[in-house]
C-alpha cells in the first residue's frame, strides 16, 4: 500500500467546506455519508440532488430558480441544464461591495496596484454603462486581447453584467493566432493594452491590434489600456478610444445586471489550435459559475480569507477559474509577466510579502524551479500558505517530493487535471484526504469519471482512456459556426458514442486516486503497447545534463519506435556515455518499451503559448505534415529544428 506524503490534520478535515458540505448533505436528504468515497458515489448517482445541493450551499444567486436541475441525465450530448433560471455570471462575481482587497496587482517590474471590492464593482459599472452606450448588447461578443491587468477582469465583468459574451487570448499570441481565434467570432468591441512586459523586455501590441483590426471588420471600438506607456499613441489604430476616455462621463453606474436564461453564453474557449484552426467552445453562465464554485468551495477550500493567485495569461483557462474566486470574496492576485524576473525567487517574494495562501502554477514552472536549484521554503517566510496546486502537465512524483522537500512541508499540494472544454476540472484536490506523491487526489464530485480500456470496458489499476459517463453542468453548451453539431460529437463522443472521451492517457489507483499520463493522442504505441510520455520525461529530465524533452512516435519498418529530443543544460553535451545512461534509467525505472530508439539533441522544444510540449505537431513534422496552426506556439521557430533530421534516416 502507498503511503501518503502529506495528511491533513483531524482540525483541518472538520472545519473543510468539503466536511461542512457533506454534512449539509446528510441533513438534507437524511443520510449519512461518512467518507469523501461514499459521497462521490452519490454525487454521480444522484446527479440532479447532487447539483441542487452545490447551488444552495455555495449560494448562487437568481433571480428565478431553476424549474428543474437537468432534464435527462442520461444524454450526452444535449442534457439541458437549471431551465427557468434567470441569472447573471458578473452578478455572482460581484456580491462583495465592502472595503476588502479583491484584486492585488503585480508586475514583472514591481508595478502593484489594488482594489477594494467597492471599487471593482464601481469600475465594473462604468465601463458597462460605456459598453451599453457603445451598443453592446446580450449575446454580442467582446474581447480581450489583454495582459493579466485588473482591467482584464473588469472587461469581462462588465460585458458579462450586461449579458455580452467574453472571449480572450494573451497578447503574446501573433496575428494570425488571433484571427483564427476572434475572426471566428467577429466581436463588436475590443479591449487591448499597448504592449506588455516579459523578462525584463517591452512588447509592443498596437502593431498587431492594427492588423486585426483591418482584418475583423465587426469590431467597432478599440479600447486601449496604457500599460508601457501612460500616454500611448493609438492614432494609427482604427477606431481606438483611451480606457479613460471610453469610460469617462455619466453621473449613474449602478449595474443593472442583465437577469439571463441559464444556458445563456458566457465565454467562448478555444482549443490549442497546434493541429488546425483552433474550436471555438461556447460556455454557459449558470453552468460554468456552479462548477467554478464546486471547485474552489468544495475542492480547493477556498474564503473570503484567502488570497490565491495562479501563474496563468488571459488566453488559459486557469485565467477564467482564477476569477472565479472573486464569488467567494476571497482576494484574486493577479501576476503579469515572467515568473522568473529578475530571478527564480521574485514570485515567492511577493507570496511571502503579501502572505499568499493559494499557489496555483504549472508542473514545468516546478520543474524548472528544481532544475535551478530554488529552496523557497528556506528562502522565504510563507508561513500562511497552505495550498499549492499544480495543472498544465503531470506532475511527477519527483516533482511532489520537491514540493514537500524545498517549498513546505505541511501544505496540501493538489495536482489538478480537466480541459479548457469543461473550463474546470475531471480530477482534482481534496482538502480532507491525503496526498500521494504522482497521483491526483480524487476525482471530482459530480464527474461520472472513469478508465476505460481499448474496448469501452472500466478498468482500475491500469493506463486507460478518461472518460466520462454522464453529463455535468460546464459542458460547451455548443461549437460556433457549428449547426448540426457534428463538429462538437466528432470531438468528444465519436470514440465511445454516449461518453465524453477527453483524450488523457490515465490511471485510476488503489487510493481513489489518478495519475495522468499524458494526451492518449500523443501516447506512443511500440509494438501496439500504448505508453505514456510523462513517464519518459519523468526519468529524464531528473538527469543535470538535461533542461528539457520531449518525446514522440516515429513510423518505422511498419511500426512505430520512441524518438526522445533532449535540450541540454548549458555547458552539457549528449554524449553515447550519456545516451546510454538515459536508455538505462528509462528502462530500470519505467519499462523496456519505453526506451527510445533514437535520443536526438536539439536546441528547444516547443510549447503552446499555455506552456505545454506539442508533441503532436512536432510528430507531424518528422512526418513531412504540415502544421497549421503555428501561431499557437510560443515559440513556433522551434519546430524548424525537427525537420529532416539525419539521426531519424536510419
Amino acid at each position: 500500500m502507498k503511503k501518503p506524503i502529506w495528511t491533513p490534520s483531524a482540525e483541518q478535515v472538520r472545519t473543510a467546506a468539503m466536511t461542512r458540505f457533506r454534512e449539509f448533505v446528510n441533513a438534507r436528504h437524511g443520510a449519512s455519508f461518512g467518507s469523501y468515497a461514499e459521497l462521490y458515489h452519490w454525487s454521480v448517482v444522484d446527479i440532479r440532488a447532487f447539483w441542487d445541493a452545490v447551488w444552495d450551499f455555495c449560494g448562487v444567486i437568481a433571480s428565478r430558480r431553476f424549474d428543474e436541475v437537468v432534464d435527462d441525465p442520461t444524454r450526452m450530448p444535449g442534457a439541458r441544464w437549471f431551465a427557468g433560471a434567470r441569472l447573471n455570471f458578473a452578478e455572482n462575481l460581484l456580491r462583495y461591495r465592502d472595503d476588502r482587497t479583491a484584486i492585488l496587482f503585480r508586475g514583472e517590474d514591481g508595478r502593484t496596484g489594488r482594489l477594494t471590492y467597492a471599487e471593482l464593482y464601481n469600475r465594473t459599472s462604468a465601463l458597462a454603462r460605456a459598453l451599453r452606450e457603445a451598443g453592446v448588447t446580450a449575446g454580442d461578443r467582446v474581447a480581450g486581447f489583454m495582459p493579466n491587468l485588473p482591467e482584464t477582469v473588469i472587461a469581462m465583468l462588465a460585458a458579462t453584467g450586461i449579458g455580452a459574451v467574453w472571449s480572450s487570448c494573451s497578447p503574446d499570441f501573433g496575428v494570425r493566432g488571433v484571427l483564427d481565434r476572434f475572426g471566428q467570432i467577429a466581436p463588436k468591441i475590443l479591449f487591448t493594452a499597448d504592449g506588455y512586459r516579459y523578462n525584463g523586455r517591452p512588447y509592443d501590441s498596437l502593431g498587431r491590434v492594427r492588423e486585426i483590426v483591418a482584418a475583423i471588420p465587426a469590431i467597432r471600438r478599440v479600447v486601449v489600456v496604457p500599460y508601457l506607456s501612460e500616454r500611448p499613441a493609438i492614432g494609427a489604430v482604427p477606431r481606438a478610444v483611451s480606457w479613460d476616455a471610453f469610460t469617462a462621463g455619466g453621473n449613474d453606474n449602478t449595474l443593472a445586471f442583465a437577469q439571463l436564461p441559464a444556458d445563456h453564453p458566457l465565454y467562448i474557449m478555444y482549443s490549442s489550435g497546434t493541429t488546425g484552426v483552433p474550436k471555438c467552445m461556447v460556455q454557459g453562465a449558470a453552468g460554468i459559475l456552479v462548477q467554478h464554485l464546486k471547485e474552489l468551495v468544495l475542492h480547493t477550500d477556498l474564503s473570503r480569507d484567502d488570497r490565491i493567485v495562479y501563474l496563468t495569461t488571459c488566453g488559459w483557462m486557469m485565467w477564467n477559474w482564477l476569477v472565479s474566486s472573486l464569488a467567494v470574496g476571497a482576494t484574486v492576485v493577479l501576476y503579469e509577466g515572467s515568473p522568473f524576473h529578475p530571478g527564480p525567487g521574485a514570485l515567492w517574494r511577493f507570496t511571502a510579502d503579501e502572505g499568499l495562501t493559494v499557489f496555483g502554477t504549472s508542473a514545468r514552472y516546478l520543474a524548472t524551479l528544481e532544475k535551478a536549484g530554488v529552496r523557497p521554503g528556506r528562502d522565504h517566510d510563507l508561513a500562511r500558505l497552505r495550498t499549492l496546486l499544480s495543472t498544465g502537465s503531470p506532475l511527477s512524483a519527483d516533482g511532489f517530493a520537491y514540493v514537500y522537500r524545498e517549498v513546505k512541508d505541511n501544505l496540501q499540494l493538489a495536482s489538478i487535471s480537466g480541459g479548457t472544454d469543461l473550463n474546470g476540472c475531471f480530477a482534482l484536490g481534496n482538502p480532507t484526504l491525503p496526498v500521494y506523491p504522482g497521483e491526483l487526489q480524487c476525482r471530482g464530485l459530480g464527474m461520472a469519471v472513469e478508465v476505460y480500456d481499448e474496448a469501452g470496458r472500466p478498468v482500475t489499476g491500469e493506463p486507460g482512456e478518461l472518460v466520462c459517463t454522464a453529463p455535468f453542468p460546464s459542458m460547451p453548451l455548443c461549437f460556433w459556426n457549428d449547426p448540426d453539431g457534428a463538429n462538437y460529437r466528432r470531438a468528444y463522443f465519436e470514440r465511445f458514442p454516449g461518453v465524453w472521451a477527453h483524450g488523457d492517457w490515465c490511471e485510476l489507483t488503489e487510493t481513489g486516486g489518478m495519475i495522468i499520463y499524458g494526451r492518449s493522442d500523443a501516447t506512443l504505441n511500440p509494438g501496439g503497447v500504448r505508453i505514456g510520455t510523462a513517464e519518459i520525461y519523468r526519468v529524464v529530465e531528473t538527469f543535470p545534463e538535461v533542461a528539457d524533452s520531449l518525446a514522440v512516435g516515429q513510423r518505422w519498418e511498419g511500426d512505430e519506435r520512441v524518438v526522445l529530443f533532449v535540450r541540454m543544460a548549458d555547458g552539457a553535451t549528449l554524449t553515447n556515455e550519456l545516451r546510454e545512461r538515459l536508455r538505462r534509467a528509462i528502462r530500470e525505472e519505467v519499462s523496456p518499451r519505453h526506451v527510445p530508439a533514437r535520443i536526438v539533441a536539439v536546441a528547444d522544444i516547443p510549447y503552446t503559448i499555455n506552456m505545454k510540449k506539442v508533441e503532436l505537431a512536432v510528430r507531424r513534422v518528422i512526418r513531412n505534415e504540415p502544421v497549421r496552426n503555428r501561431d499557437a506556439l510560443a515559440n513556433p521557430e522551434a519546430l524548424e529544428l525537427y525537420r529532416n533530421l539525419k539521426e531519424l534516416e536510419s
